[in-house]
């Protein structure tokens, strides 16, 4: 085997491709920067206890491992950063008031998550820690479409998912532990006739309620919330179904949505991802004539429980590689050329124009024609003895 392949679904990133990431890697950072989140960045490799705190059975699958030959534990490569930030919220910054943290950086697949993903994914995200109330959940969802904005995109749709419904309605109705899976799998999939035929027999009731829940999707605004009147027709009475309503109700009557007239409000009943570990409203960000979200998040308060320190938490992650390849085509760098010379002036005038921003090219002798990836759109000649610009 050639020695230049790379294993499957790991790949290069090459010039015009980095410059687009970096630039939007760059303005992700400022914005979250301007809304009070702080920088952090946590170790590429973990013991993998550690990693998967709060993030379900599926995620061990994701993750390469290995034994740790200083200490005999387990190690892993992260597959995901949230486990991570909220190790630190809750053990090594330790602070009592709200916290908000924000990340980047690469994470390890074992599998690709989609036919054209990459095992390599570049992670950027935003949490909140230490406040319960919808506030936090809407200040994240806020951030995270104007993040998905900052890319060029502006038509989404934000899917929000009461992704522990189904749970709830499970442990009302007294339902087996061990069928929850079973349950949620089904749902998720929207497999009605194996639904129907593992709980016919234990309960047709319950049986009938997840039929009708995993159907359950539709648009939702402040003038249109009949989604919502079904799902209360349907659900059973019980103080957490009622929270989980209202707190939809709530959030589809913000009036910070105002703000994006073309932006779409759904709930999906049906959606159970993450229903290991979330505590409250999920939610998914999707593009036009894009099948796959393009962001993620939601509630999940026990997260820092493991680490010693339970906290209310509340965030959302997005792939930087897959939403920067849905950004426009980037402007041309322009850039200015000049000669390679031993010559104390030219370096001078070479450093002065780097110190304003501007791209400077030293083109090596004898390489004059050779093309670069920035587009020289001035020169650096000599003029009279001094270094100056010239439009090409």
């Amino acid at each position: 085997m050639p020695r230049w392949l790379l294993p499957e679904g790991i790949s290069d990133v090459l010039p015009t491709e980095a410059r687009r990431i970096e630039d939007l890697r760059r303005r992700l950072l400022d914005l979250f920067r301007v809304y009070g989140y702080e920088l952090v960045s946590p170790p590429l490799v973990e013991y993998l206890d550690a990693l998967l705190v709060g993030s379900g059975k599926d995620l061990a699958q994701q993750m390469f491992q290995t034994v740790d030959l200083l200490s005999g534990r387990t190690l892993a490569v992260r597959a995901d950063m949230t486990p991570q930030v909220a190790r630190i919220d809750a053990h090594r910054l330790n602070r009592q008031q709200v916290v908000r943290l924000c990340y980047t950086g690469s994470v390890l697949h074992t599998r690709q998550q989609s036919l054209a993903g990459s095992r390599e994914p570049l992670q950027a995200g935003c949490e909140i820690y230490g406040h319960q109330g919808l506030e936090a959940d809407l200040e994240v969802m806020e951030l995270m479409v104007e993040a998905i904005m900052l890319a060029g995109s502006h038509r989404l749709q934000l899917d929000l998912s009461p992704a522990g419904i189904v749970k709830t309605i499970c442990e009302i109705k007294g339902l087996n532990n061990d069928l929850h899976d079973l349950v949620h799998d089904f749902v998720l999939s929207k497999n009605l006739p194996q639904l129907r035929a593992q709980l016919g027999e234990i309960d047709e009731g319950l049986a009938e309620i997840l039929s009708k829940i995993s159907m359950l999707y539709g648009d939702i605004s402040p003038q249109d919330d009949s989604l919502l009147r079904r799902a209360a027709e349907l659900l059973p009475e019980h103080r957490l179904v009622h929270e989980v309503l209202d707190g939809l109700r709530k959030i589809a009557q913000a009036n910070l949505w105002h703000e994006y007239p073309q932006l779409r409000l759904s709930v999906d009943f049906g959606d159970m991802r993450g229903w290991q570990y979330h505590t409250g409203i999920s939610f998914s960000a999707y593009l036009d004539q894009h099948p796959v979200a393009v962001a993620r998040g939601g509630r999940y308060d026990n997260v820092g429980a493991s680490f010693g320190r339970s906290r209310a938490a509340t965030g959302f992650s997005l792939e930087l590689r897959e939403l920067a390849a849905l950004a426009p085509e980037p402007l041309p760098a322009f850039a200015v050329r000049a000669p390679w010379r031993d010559d104390p002036a030219l370096r001078a005038a070479v450093r002065a124009l780097r110190a304003k921003g501007e791209i400077v090219v030293q083109v090596m002798p004898g390489h004059e024609d050779e093309q670069e990836e920035f587009q020289c759109d001035r020169a650096l000649v000599l003029l009279n003895g001094d270094w100056q610009l010239q439009a090409l």
